[in-house]
């Protein structure tokens, strides 16, 4: 049972990306990237509905996932707890959108990698989001954010290449969510 994300989201969200609610506003737009209903032999994740996938929450009849049962998962496991008020304001789409679809500890360690690549003063690369993490960023422009993204991408392909099923998406999406 796979669906096309994009006609799923659509038709099922009628919401506008421009709510007043600036996180509201993320999770929607992450909702969008997300899709429907997916179950997809090769996702890992399993069964999924709006990013929500059985593997992160097992006891969760995802099938009968509301989109307001996922904006308030989005608001609470994610948004709530991955440190995105000191972040850039140029770089929070990309940034809450790669804690959804990669891991808040893979979404740190993309953007650790493309703060060494602009600045002088190198950071450690641990995924942990702390002072020196924030402060790095403050330049880091949203286009080097999304190109080491997209490397994130490749390199996964290079280590189990039967993900490339997915490149084309994660691609997109890499662009799309600026």
């Amino acid at each position: 049972m796979k669906k096309s994300a994009t006609r799923v989201n659509r038709v099922e969200l009628r919401v506008s990306r421009s709510s007043d609610d600036p996180v509201e506003r993320l999770i929607k737009n992450v909702i969008i990237q997300e899709g429907g209903l997916v179950d997809d032999p090769l996702d890992s994740g399993g069964i999924t509905k709006w990013g929500i996938s059985k593997r992160q929450y097992p006891d969760l009849n995802i099938k009968k996932l509301t989109i307001g049962e996922a904006i308030d998962i989005y608001r609470r496991d994610y948004y709530n707890r991955c440190g995105i008020e000191g972040m850039p304001v140029a770089l929070q789409n990309c940034y809450f959108d790669m804690v959804v679809n990669m891991g808040q500890r893979n979404a740190v360690r993309v953007v650790q990698n493309a703060c060494n690549a602009k600045n002088r003063k190198r950071i450690k690369v641990d995924g942990y989001l702390g002072p020196k993490t924030l402060d790095a960023c403050q330049d880091v422009e949203q286009d080097r954010l999304v190109a080491y993204r997209v490397l994130y991408y490749t390199d996964i392909i290079r280590k189990r290449p039967n993900q490339e099923h997915f490149y084309l998406g994660w691609f997109r999406r890499a662009l799309s969510a600026r």
